[in-house]
């Protein structure tokens, strides 16, 4: 069966409308594509880029470039591109969780989103700390954020904590976790069936054998030792700057770095324009693209629209991997 991918274009201002309609031009044979969002802005956008748009309901098909299939979430506003509205805030987080319950109903395959602006939804009197955070709390299941291009993958042990708070959070128990969920989603998501995993030092050299900071010996070492009791693959802990090489990573199916700007510097300058942004650990894929609103961009017909496509299509192998 054909993945069936909801679609959301995230902040109405910035550039996510506009991929969206760049990503309606194209004729997809791996996935479906239902969008959730407002139809106005939809609208805006093709006619900023001068591209067709015609916006179908759910039961249509989308035959010639330009459709798109929409389940509409009305904004309160109409959102000038370029700026940010707070009054849309609770517009932009039902699209999210309307289409995480289509795909928790088993009605939706999975999950691609675009870019949100997390003080404009702060600023329209809703906590939100990040849409992998919402998934999570919206399903119930732990997950852990990973990112991928075509050359690395890159899962995090911690996400956005200051440095200070890292080694607190590099416990035995958090980690193991991480590890156990970035396993599972290698084998479930990536057909992967004995997955190899990299797991990065948090100090530099690896701690240097405790001279340079023992959570190696602590904390890393041991638990790695008692997850390759359990059949897991784990090489480790290495030193984060030896550990990108080209001629180590061909031996990897991934990497876990211990903190955001250990591990992520090296996949952007890799390939920033093909990364997307996973949540493993979902009861569905979820795929984001890995760049922000860029308000500065918006309306101008200039964003590139890679990343949306990698999106796109990570998504529906991913989703075609678990129902196969």
């Amino acid at each position: 069966m054909t993945p069936r991918l909801a679609l959301v274009p995230g902040e109405p201002g910035g550039i996510g409308p506009e991929l969206c309609v760049r990503l309606a031009q194209q004729r997809r044979q791996d996935c479906t594509l239902l969008a959730f969002g407002d139809a106005a802005t939809l609208g805006a956008a093709a006619d900023a880029l001068g591209l067709p748009l015609r916006l179908l309901v759910e039961h249509e098909v989308a035959s010639q470039p330009g459709d798109l299939r929409l389940r509409p979430v009305p904004n309160a506003a109409l959102n000038a591109f370029g700026k940010t509205d707070p009054r849309n805030a609770r517009a932009v987080i039902d699209a999210l969780t309307l289409a995480a319950d289509a795909c928790l109903r088993g009605e939706l395959d999975g999950l691609v989103t675009g870019p949100v602006h997390k003080a404009a939804i702060n600023a329209g009197g809703i906590a939100y700390s990040g849409t992998t955070e919402l998934l999570a709390d919206h399903a119930g299941r732990p997950v852990v954020m990973m990112l991928a291009n075509d050359i690395v993958r890159v899962a995090l042990a911690t996400t956005h904590l200051p440095l200070r708070d890292v080694p607190d959070a590099i416990t035995h128990a958090a980690l193991a976790q991480v590890l156990r969920i970035t396993h599972a989603a290698l084998r479930r998501d990536f057909g992967i069936a004995d997955p190899v995993i990299a797991v990065l030092g948090l100090n530099p050299h690896a701690g240097e054998a405790g001279l340079l900071g023992r959570e190696e010996i602590e904390v890393i070492e041991p638990l790695l030792h008692a997850l390759r009791a359990d059949g897991m693959r784990l090489e480790g802990p290495l030193p984060a700057d030896t550990a990108f090489l080209p001629q180590k990573l061909c031996g990897f199916d991934a990497v876990v770095a211990m903190y955001h700007d250990q591990g992520l510097p090296v996949l952007k300058y890799s390939g920033f324009e093909q990364a997307v942004n996973l949540t493993l650990g979902l009861p569905y894929p979820r795929v984001a693209v890995d760049h922000g609103t860029a308000l500065d961009l918006a309306g101008k017909g200039v964003a590139d629209p890679s990343s949306l496509f990698a999106a796109v299509a990570t998504c529906a192998r991913m989703a075609a991997q678990r129902t196969g």
